[in-house]
């Protein structure tokens, strides 16, 4: 089945895409199982598309820009994958599917694909699976990834780990625009995109952007960086304008990473960042399986009658899952909390 799932993907086709996702986007065990077959049998295609990270507040008009630079990304002939990371239903866990239904006319392009996936509460703004289905729409041959994130605050860094470029939109008088508590997100972004310059609303944009622009340069400069970057623009996605402007600002900041080594450099270290997301995720998994709960009760009933104190008891837990005492973990099993763990 994996290998002829993958034959599709190699071969463009967008349903086989869809199932694939939705195939590592399970957390059924025998899906997880085959979903890391499917990966392996893809990997080393060669194929490697630019991966751009969006992110930005509510009501910043990601979705609008999105369209907008996708649409004109399609029409110069490229493939586009958007990879939209939105709300999850509060009763079914799935999607709210907003971003899908406000980008109709890209979704209707031959060139685009759309894909929404729901957050889960997984912290970071991206999913759970979202490096995965980057992996398979690079194997699908797509030029162009675009990483949405569910837009939701200020600690949506993670998308930088996923992306060659990474593009934070802001809006105009928004209030607090120097404000400490972005400095996080602003020294992971490589650009500084201040949307809806048009109306009443440009000359407050450009104010904006000068004062990024000013903030930028207070920042401490970055090894991956050219001269002038990381940089502030404005546009405006509902009339499209300033959308060529920011398309040629990621082109010469892609080609000089390029011929500077870095874009290799970045790429390997996201790699051996992920690699080690995935062991702590397994570590947790195991965390979480029914002896390791078992054993954690146990001590946490001897650390709350005080017979044991809380470090020693965690070391205790620890030992035994390095001698393999508490088994095997779950399949699938999904993280604990760390609320409970705490207790």
């Amino acid at each position: 089945m994996t290998s002829d799932l993958a034959r599709a993907i190699l071969d463009a086709d967008r349903r086989a895409l869809a199932r694939a996702i939705t195939l590592v986007e399970s957390t059924r065990p025998d899906h997880r199982e085959q979903a890391a077959a499917l990966l392996e049998e893809l990997a080393g295609h060669g194929r490697e598309a630019l991966r751009i990270g969006l992110s930005g507040t509510p009501g910043v008009g990601k979705s609008t820009f999105i369209e907008s630079f996708g649409t004109m990304l399609c029409d110069k002939g490229l493939r586009v994958a958007v990879l939209a990371v939105d709300p999850s239903s509060a009763r079914t866990g799935g999607s709210i599917l907003g971003d899908k239904t406000r980008m109709e006319r890209l979704a209707r392009h031959p060139n685009a694909f759309i894909r929404p996936s729901p957050s889960q509460s997984h912290l970071g703004g991206v999913a759970r699976r979202t490096r995965e289905a980057v992996a398979l729409c690079e194997a699908a041959g797509f030029d162009v990834v675009l990483i949405e994130t569910v837009g939701v605050g200020q600690s949506e860094t993670v998308v930088a780990e996923l992306s060659d470029v990474f593009v934070l939109l802001l809006a105009p008088a928004g209030g607090d625009e120097l404000q400490g508590v972005k400095r996080g997100i602003m020294e992971s972004a490589d650009l500084i995109v201040v949307n809806k310059a048009d109306g009443d609303l440009k000359a407050t944009a450009t104010r904006t952007c000068a004062d990024y622009a000013g903030a930028l340069r207070l920042l401490r400069k970055r090894p991956q960086d050219p001269p002038g970057f990381p940089k502030a623009m404005t546009v405006s996605a509902q009339l499209e304008e300033g959308l060529e402007k920011v398309w040629e600002e990621i082109g010469a900041l892609v080609d000089w990473r390029r011929d500077e080594g870095h874009w290799a450099a970045r790429r390997a270290a996201q790699a051996r960042h992920w690699f080690g997301e995935e062991v702590r995720a397994a570590l947790l998994a195991r965390l979480d399986s029914s002896r390791a709960r078992e054993r954690m009760r146990a001590l946490a009933e001897d650390v709350a009658s005080g017979r044991a104190s809380a470090g020693a008891a965690a070391r205790a837990m620890l030992d035994g899952l390095e001698v393999g005492e508490n088994g095997p973990a779950e399949e699938g099993s999904p993280a604990p909390n760390v609320d409970r763990l705490a207790k």
